[in-house]
C-alpha cells in the first residue's frame, strides 16, 4: 500500500475524489488531504507519502513551487498535477521539473484512476528491481573487501596504537587520515517490523527484498548500503559491519568539534528516515565523543554503545549523543568488565525490578559459591566501586547517597549476615537510582525552559526553526524534539505558532498596526498566509478581532 497525499484549494474537489475512488482497490491509502502548499509540505515532511496529486493554482504555495520544494526534499516521491486547460503552460514547465503525471481538468474519477494505476505500476517497478539478493552481495563485496572490513571491525574490540592503526591501514589500502573521529553505531529496533514489508526503493543501487525472511545478516546488508550511500559523502568516513550492528567511522580533516558533531548529526539523521522509509524497518544509533587521536577509536565506539542503552528511556528510531545524556569520565574497574557494564546500566537506564533482579544474582552467586568473609567483602567492595563510578559520572554528592561520615570500608566490615549486605547495598542502588531518575526530570524540565525563552524572546525572527534552537542551546535535534514533545504535550512547530498567534493578538489589542506589519513583527514574511493560520487558530480573520468580534 502507497502513501499519497491530495492537494487541492476546493473542498468539495477533495471530499468528491475521497469518496469516488477506492483507493485501497487500487493500491493506495491517503494519509492526509491540504488546501494549499504550504499546508501539503507540512503534511509531505509528517507523513513521507510515496505520491503527491496535487492542484497549480492555490493560495501561499501554488502547485509548481510546492513540486519544487518536493523534489529538492524528497527527491523519490512521485507528483501528480492536476490542471486546467489555461493552465497547460504551467503544465508543460512542471513537466520539464521532473513532474511525472499530469491530468487536465475537467477530469473523472477514471480518468485519475488510471493514471493513479501507471505511477503504481512505476513504483512496483522500481521496487523490483531492488529486489537481487545477488546484486546487494556483489555490490558490498565491490565496495568493501572483507579485509577491510574486519580491520575495521577489529578497532572497535580493541586498542591499537596510532602508529600501527596507520600502518595497517595503508596494508588493506584505507585512508583513515584526519584530525577528528567519531564513531556511530547503528543498531536495527526490530526484525519482526519488516516480516510482510518488502523495500521500496527509487535510489539506493544493490538492495534486497525482505518480505519472506528474518535473516538479520541480509537486514545488516541492506542497512549498510543505505548507511554507505549517505556516509560516502565524507570522503574518509567508512561504514562496515560490526557483530551485529552497522557502524560509522566519520573522519574529518580540519574541523572543529562542534561542526564534526553537527555533521555527522545530519548524516545520521538521513540514514534513520531512509532506513524506515525504503526498509520499512527502524534503527536506533548511538553515537559517541568526538575524538583527535585514531588510537582512542575504540573508547568512542564503547561510548556510542553506553548511548544505545538510554533506548530504554528515549525510545527507538533516534539518534542518540552520548554527550547529550551524561558527562563521561570512563576509567575501567577492578570489577569484571561486563557485570560492572550491566551494574552502571541498570542504575542509569534499567527498571527497579531489574536492578533488583541483577543484585539478587549478585548475592545469590556470592551465598552459593561459599567464600570467604574477607573475599566477600572484596567482591561487595568491588560492586560498590561500580556503584561510585556510576555516581560521579552523573556527579552525584557522595555524602547525599552514603551519609556524612560515613566510612564505606568500616561500614563493610561490620556485616555478619549477607542479607545485611545486601539488604544496605540495595538501598544504596535504589536511592542512586532515584536520585538519577529525579535529575534526569530536572533536567529535562530545564530545557525545555530555556527552549521556551529562547523561543518567547525570538518568535520575531522569520528564520527560528528547531535547528536554530537546538544550536543555541548545543544539543541535538533528535534529543531535543523528543524531550520537548514529552514535556510540552505538543511539537516545537504548534508551540512556536501558539506563541506567534498570542503575540498577534496582543498587538491587535494594544497597537495601531496594520494587519502586514503585525504579521511582520510575529515572524511571518508572508501577511496573506499570516492571515490563513490567524483565522485557521482562531477562526476570525484578523480584521474582524480588532472589530470586536472574539474567537468562539
Amino acid at each position: 500500500m502507497y502513501k499519497l497525499i491530495l492537494v487541492d484549494d476546493e473542498e468539495d474537489v477533495r471530499e468528491g475524489l475521497l469518496g469516488l475512488i477506492d483507493w485501497e482497490s487500487i493500491g493506495y491509502q491517503v494519509m492526509d488531504t491540504a488546501e494549499n502548499g504550504k499546508e501539503a509540505a507540512e503534511s509531505v515532511d509528517k507523513f513521507f507519502p510515496d505520491v503527491v496529486v496535487t492542484d497549480i493554482q492555490m493560495p501561499f504555495m501554488n502547485g509548481l513551487q510546492l513540486s519544487e520544494w518536493i523534489r529538492c526534499h524528497y527527491p523519490a516521491t512521485k507528483i501528480i498535477i492536476l490542471t486546467g486547460y489555461d493552465e497547460f503552460e504551467y503544465a508543460q514547465k512542471a513537466i520539464r521539473l521532473g513532474i511525472d503525471e499530469y491530468i487536465l481538468k475537467p477530469f473523472s474519477a477514471g480518468e485519475l484512476v488510471e493514471v493513479l494505476q501507471k505511477v503504481k505500476g512505476q513504483l512496483d517497478e522500481e521496487m523490483a528491481a531492488k529486489e537481487n539478493v545477488q546484486l546487494l552481495t556483489e555490490h558490498y563485496q565491490k565496495n568493501l573487501p572483507i579485509l577491510q572490513s574486519l580491520f575495521l571491525s577489529s578497532l572497535m574490540s580493541r586498542r591499537l596504537p596510532a602508529s600501527e592503526i596507520r600502518e595497517k591501514s595503508l596494508y588493506y589500502d584505507l585512508d583513515l587520515n584526519g584530525q577528528n573521529y567519531l564513531v556511530s553505531v547503528i543498531c536495527i529496533d526490530s526484525i519482526t517490523k519488516a516480516s510482510n514489508a518488502p523495500f521500496r526503493s527509487t535510489k539506493w543501487s544493490g538492495s534486497v527484498s525482505l518480505r519472506e525472511t528474518h535473516d538479520t545478516e541480509l537486514q545488516l546488508f541492506a542497512v549498510l548500503n543505505i548507511a554507505e550511500e549517505i556516509v560516502r559523502r565524507e570522503e574518509s568516513s567508512k561504514a562496515f559491519i560490526h557483530h551485529d550492528e552497522v557502524v560509522v567511522l566519520s573522519i574529518y580533516e580540519g574541523s572543529h568539534v562542534e561542526n564534526v558533531a553537527n555533521r555527522t548529526f545530519q548524516l545520521l539523521e538521513e540514514v534513520l528516515y531512509s532506513v524506515e522509509r525504503y526498509l520499512k524497518l527502524t534503527v536506533t544509533i548511538g553515537v559517541g565523543s568526538v575524538i583527535s587521536d585514531i588510537g582512542d577509536i575504540q573508547s568512542s565506539y564503547n561510548e556510542a554503545q553506553q548511548a544505545l542503552d538510554y533506548r530504554l528511556i528515549l525510545g527507538n528510531n533516534k539518534v542518540i549523543w552520548i554527550e547529550d545524556v551524561e558527562t563521561r569520565n570512563w576509567t575501567k574497574l577492578s570489577f569484571g568488565e561486563m557485570k560492572e557494564k550491566e551494574m552502571i546500566r541498570c542504575l542509569k537506564v534499567g527498571s527497579d525490578q531489574e536492578l533488583l533482579d541483577l543484585l539478587d544474582d549478585h548475592f545469590h552467586a556470592l551465598i552459593d559459591s561459599q567464600v570467604s568473609n574477607q573475599d566477600f567483602q572484596v567482591y561487595l567492595l568491588e560492586m560498590l566501586t561500580a556503584v561510585i563510578k556510576a555516581s560521579k559520572d552523573i556527579r552525584v554528592d557522595l555524602d547525599q547517597l552514603f551519609g556524612d561520615n560515613v566510612t564505606l570500608l568500616g561500614q563493610l566490615s561490620r556485616f555478619t549476615l549477607a542479607e545485611e549486605a545486601k539488604s544496605w547495598f540495595v538501598g544504596i542502588c535504589m536511592k542512586l537510582k532515584n536520585h538519577i531518575t529525579s535529575n534526569r526530570q530536572s533536567s529535562y524540565n530545564k530545557l525545555v525552559v530555556e527552549a521556551r525563552e529562547y523561543i518567547l524572546a525570538n518568535y520575531s525572527e522569520n528564520d527560528i526553526s528547531i535547528t536554530k534552537v537546538c544550536n543555541h542551546l548545543h544539543i541535538s535535534t533528535g534529543y531535543f524534539s523528543n524531550i520537548f514533545k514529552k514535556e510540552m504535550k505538543m511539537t516545537f512547530v504548534s508551540y512556536l505558532m501558539g506563541v506567534r498567534m498570542d503575540a498577534a493578538l496582543d498587538l491587535l489589542r494594544s497597537s495601531d498596526m496594520k494587519a502586514f506589519e503585525i504579521a511582520e513583527a510575529v515572524g511571518f514574511t508572508d501577511p496573506n498566509y499570516f492571515s490563513f493560520c490567524f483565522r485557521k487558530n482562531f477562526g476570525i480573520s484578523p480584521k474582524e478581532y480588532r472589530s470586536g468580534v472574539r474567537p468562539q
